[in-house]
């Protein structure tokens, strides 16, 4: 069985290491290396509150089934985990050592408590009176006491204190870094022109730790940082009576006594400091322990002052927008016309915003409906829906409030909206809603007319400027049609809610029905390649990892199937020496984020395409609501696949997928190729043209 599959953990991680990669890189300027090291550890934090916490639980349940769905037992998966991820640990330490010595050429230092000069110790003792001290509440640790609560997205600091003349043991402390409310870095003024002088919080702390414990008279001080990693699922009850909302609020405070999965420290902590966590936090040997360099929590680092002066600027790519709206007409009015796609960073998410904000002011809409399940912070899309609902639209708005780590905004906005009027969806028990859906309906000349958009990515303005997404702007009548069933299966689900979805015929949906058609479009092209007629499918996806779809396109690469397929992150298939050809697999990491799914199948010609909210996952295609929608317009097959072609193509950013992992990049004789720049090439000149 594991000869067939890569464990979907450990292709995972193999993922974060291509984001490393982007940091060792030194072609990447120095300040978006820096923000790959924020994103690599940020993206290995989540992997720990969620993957390896349920791989531990999964320990408790038989190991065959589990193995099963797991492709290998949890206890092996998790020893692989381990290694990899310390490998990988020091891979970014020395990463980071060198980035370092590169900044240091530009003249940008990280300076600690003890290469301070005069003026800056000054500086720092002030700033810590003024800004950071209200927020210091150091802990005295004793062996006999309980382990205080620790945070799980917090930094501490572990801080062994003794006296010169004393024999007795030293005594122990930890202090939670105060990030969140006063900021990671504090710029530092310098005598010398030209320097930039950057100190990391904790280092703030670490100066002033004589005058925080002044009163026990200490003169010697070891401070180190370290933080813990919990358990962060939700163990929601299945108690029907409790109101969902209720129930996920329960949650978020359950999640507060998560069990930790990873303890990482400083590796010069005070060994007797170290022990005394460990004991505390009862980890064991089975527990990922995990020895690292002087700075944790390197999530931060993704905003790291822009102290830089002197990188290589990349070329200027900013979002521009789409030609089909470059003549001011209203957007309402193109889409009513024809199809639009946008593609995203490349094209501005302006039009988006703008439709929404037109059929808030438009006296002929009568009602807007759309999904939401990661919003801006302060989110255009919200403030346009509350404006609708102020000029007397009917809105509704299915919020997800099981969008993992973003339950505490969901449940602010649904607060936020309720009060205006606007009917916020919950969704299905069991199910979450992933498909990115917007539908617009107006009366106009006694005609009901409907148009809105689908998409692959969040309705997100904020993260629409560094995810590469797509989105279909329609009013196509088939769509419209199944995107009015899916809101009314959201609006009052029943128990055969799924015979609904069923009857969708332009979106393939999920749960169920999209699995179902993607296997038959699969088969068509097994019966061509038999028949030794050409057969070909490309695939885009974030994560391929669903059994059964994989085992088909074993069976269609045995055939003779043409399979291309582009995978950010985790990818579970191998080859098989029984293929008559190979599934060739690349992953694109570059400065923007792949984020987009997209299906092609040849089918005898016609060239069948797909946008799609879904990735190859058993838990997106059986557990979620979601939607794909074929893209019909001639010239925008044309395009996408272009597109396509052009990631398939990289030779810069790419690299191959295969069963070793070893994340080597595509090198060919063709000519270079860097798909990001290429597609915004392309876009662009498809703009300028008009």
């Amino acid at each position: 069985m594991s000869l067939h599959f890569n464990p979907r953990d450990v292709t995972w991680l193999a993922f974060n290491e291509r984001v490393l990669q982007e940091a060792m890189d030194e072609n990447v300027p120095l300040n978006l290396r820096i923000r790959f090291l924020g994103i690599f550890s940020n993206n290995l934090d989540e992997f720990f509150r969620v993957r390896v916490a349920g791989l531990k639980r999964a320990m408790d349940f038989k190991e065959k089934v589990i193995a099963e769905s797991f492709y290998q037992p949890p206890s092996k998966i998790l020893q692989k985990i381990n290694d990899i991820v310390i490998r990988q640990q020091q891979n970014f330490d020395k990463t980071w050592k060198k980035i370092q010595s590169e900044m240091a050429d530009q003249h940008v230092f990280i300076k600690t408590a003890k290469n301070l000069t005069l003026k800056q110790k000054e500086f720092v003792r002030n700033y810590f009176d003024e800004v950071v001290e209200s927020n210091v509440i150091p802990i005295l640790l004793h062996e006999n006491t309980p382990m205080p609560y620790l945070r799980d997205k917090s930094l501490y600091l572990g801080v062994a204190m003794s006296k010169k003349d004393w024999q007795y043991q030293s005594n122990y402390a930890i202090i939670e870094i105060p990030s969140r409310f006063v900021g990671r870095f504090v710029l530092l003024p310098t005598e010398n022109p030209g320097e930039k002088n950057v100190m990391l919080l904790e280092d703030v702390i670490t100066f002033n730790l004589p005058h925080i414990f002044s009163y026990f008279g200490y003169d010697e001080f070891s401070a180190h940082a370290f933080k813990v990693t919990k358990d962060a699922e939700l163990d929601l009850d299945n108690d029907i009576k409790t109101n969902f909302a209720e129930k996920i609020e329960k949650g978020l405070k359950n999640r507060r006594k998560g069990k930790p999965t990873r303890f990482v420290f400083d590796k010069d902590m005070d060994k007797a400091l170290l022990e005394l966590l460990i004991r505390k936090l009862n980890l064991s040997k089975k527990d990922s322990i995990i020895p690292g360099g002087k700075i944790h929590n390197f999530k931060h680092f993704m905003d790291f002052p822009d102290v830089f002066e002197y990188y290589k600027k990349p070329a200027e790519r900013t979002s521009f927008t789409h030609q089909a709206f470059e003549h001011g007409e209203r957007v309402t009015d193109v889409i009513m016309k024809e199809d639009v796609l946008l593609t995203f960073p490349y094209h501005t998410y302006t039009p988006v915003i703008d439709l929404l904000r037109e059929a808030a002011m438009d006296p002929d809409v009568k009602s807007i409906q759309i999904t939401a399940y990661r919003l801006a912070s302060n989110s255009k899309i919200i403030n346009a829906l509350i404006y609708a609902a102020r000029n007397g639209k009917e809105v509704t708005v299915m919020l997800e409030l099981q969008a993992r780590f973003d339950e505490e905004s969901n449940l602010k906005w649904k607060e936020m909206l309720e009060p205006e009027g606007i009917t916020v969806l919950v969704g299905i028990p069991n199910r979450k809603v992933h498909a990115k859906l917007c539908i617009i309906k107006k009366r106009s000349h006694n005609k009901t007319l409907q148009y809105g958009f689908v998409s692959t990515g969040n309705f997100n303005e904020k993260t629409a400027k560094i995810y590469g997404d797509h989105l279909l702007m329609t009013s196509d009548r088939g769509i419209m049609a199944d995107i009015n069933k899916v809101f009314n299966v959201l609006k009052k689900p029943k128990e055969d809610y799924t015979a609904v979805l069923k009857t969708c015929k332009s979106l393939m949906v999920c749960p169920q029905f999209m699995r179902e058609k993607i296997m038959l479009y699969i088969s068509k092209e097994i019966d061509e390649a038999l028949a030794g007629r050409k057969a070909e499918i490309i695939i885009k996806a974030n994560s391929v990892s669903d059994r059964l779809l994989i085992m088909k396109l074993y069976e269609a690469a045995q055939a003779g199937v043409v399979i291309r397929m582009i995978v950010r992150g985790i990818y579970c298939a191998i080859n098989q020496k029984d293929f008559k050809e190979k599934i060739k697999a690349i992953s694109i990491v570059d400065e923007y984020l792949e984020h987009a799914r997209v299906m092609y199948f040849y089918n005898k010609g016609s060239e069948d395409l797909y946008i799609s909210s879904a990735d190859w996952m058993t838990r997106n295609l059986d557990y979620r609501i979601e939607a794909a929608v074929k893209i019909t317009d001639k010239d925008l097959k044309k395009e996408l696949k272009h597109i396509l072609n052009i990631q398939l193509s990289d030779n810069v950013k790419a690299r191959i997928l295969d069963k070793h992992l070893n994340n080597e990049y595509v090198k060919n004789d063709r000519e270079e190729c860097r798909s990001q720049i290429e597609t915004y090439q392309y876009l662009k000149n498809k703009t300028t043209a008009q």
